[in-house]
């Protein structure tokens, strides 16, 4: 059976004081007696213990410089150690206690008030482990619900966006597509030391996952425009624009009915601006430049990049290299400068995708 008793080591180069100690300890606790710090560190690679009585004054290594080795380990760091001195001066106790001692008594020491500081000593490590374990489980257990809100909300977004595909039947797929491509482009975007502060201060998976909102806002817009089978006339591609001020009324309802909306920041901000231009030629607020949501012009290349390589009613699908020169050409103008270098990079791996899916 496996002894519960705590185990203390005794650590002092006079034989009687050892002997005086571990007659005093034994029967409350398993004690080892070490006659030098050499021999203390010779066993500590075998066993660690509950705590160190350590004399200050031993020939070859002292007490202060084998606490500062031990403190210096991480094996042994955590192991309280009481200095057993018959030094009495203020000076040397401050010394043992700056060097990380968790007491200090002074020899001849009284047999309980010995035993009163150690049982203090392994009672606050006990209640420090315990806080310790309680800390890491409310860890895993905070862990684990934030696991289970982002895989509800995911589910949540998942299932909108499900039903927004469905109603649009000529962009199948086109919500999946674009959220591996931004995958592509905020990856290699990280790399870069461009918009790095801004991405910082982003949850990259709460992005991804919100990206699929984009297009939420098309619920609202009637069948009759939503899968016309031709090219949509000026009145009816004003209508489809309102899609975008649709989503973003959603969205911010949504945000006020609910506390956990964090992961809508970037929704929000994704369907608002994902249709704006660079130039300022863009809808609904006619936004340039960087006063345009890098969430915005970030998903503005992707879903360009989509609706150019895919099919339409009215249109057939660009091949990969063509959809490319279009997006190229587009910098300064419709897109980001830096984002279409960014793409650039990684244009290869949205052809991929493309014929992967």
């Amino acid at each position: 059976m496996v002894s519960t008793r705590k185990k203390i080591y005794i650590v002092d180069d006079v034989p009687a004081n050892l002997a005086i100690g571990r007659n005093l300890l034994r029967h409350f606790y398993d004690v080892y007696p070490a006659p030098s710090a050499a021999v203390l560190f010779q066993i500590l690679e075998k066993a660690v213990p509950d705590l160190v009585l350590l004399d200050v004054d031993m020939p070859e290594m002292n007490g202060y410089e084998a606490i500062k080795i031990m403190k210096s380990d991480p094996r042994f760091k955590e192991i309280p150690v009481i200095f057993l001195t018959a030094k009495n001066d203020e000076a040397s106790e401050m010394t043992g206690f700056d060097l990380g001692a968790a007491d200090y008594v002074t020899k001849p020491f009284s047999g309980p008030l010995l035993l009163r500081r150690i049982a203090n000593i392994l009672l606050i490590e006990e209640q420090k482990h315990d806080l310790k374990d309680y800390a890491d489980n409310l860890e895993v257990k905070v862990n684990e619900k934030t696991a289970e809100v982002f895989n509800l909300q995911n589910a949540i977004l998942s299932t909108i966006t499900d039903l927004v595909e469905f109603r649009d039947k000529s962009t199948g797929g086109h919500i999946y597509r674009t959220q591996c491509y931004l995958k592509e482009l905020v990856d290699e975007l990280i790399d870069w030391n461009e918009y790095s502060e801004e991405l910082r201060k982003w949850d990259i998976d709460f992005f991804l996952n919100s990206a699929q909102l984009h297009d939420v806002g098309k619920i609202a817009i009637t069948d009759l425009i939503l899968n016309k089978p031709d090219k949509l006339n000026e009145e009816e591609f004003e209508i489809m624009k309102t899609h975008v001020t649709v989503g973003v009324e959603a969205t911010e309802k949504i945000m006020r009915e609910t506390k956990e909306h964090v992961f809508l920041h970037h929704a929000l901000l994704i369907t608002g601006a994902h249709h704006e231009k660079w130039d300022g030629s863009g809808y609904p607020a006619g936004l340039s430049g960087k006063d345009i949501p890098l969430e915005g012009r970030l998903m503005a290349i992707v879903d360009v990049y989509d609706a150019l390589v895919s099919e339409r009613p009215y249109k057939k699908a660009f091949p990969h290299e063509k959809a490319c020169e279009i997006i190229e050409a587009g910098a300064g103008s419709h897109f980001d400068p830096i984002l279409v270098d960014v793409f650039k990079k990684v244009s290869h791996k949205f052809k991929k995708i493309k014929q992967d899916f």
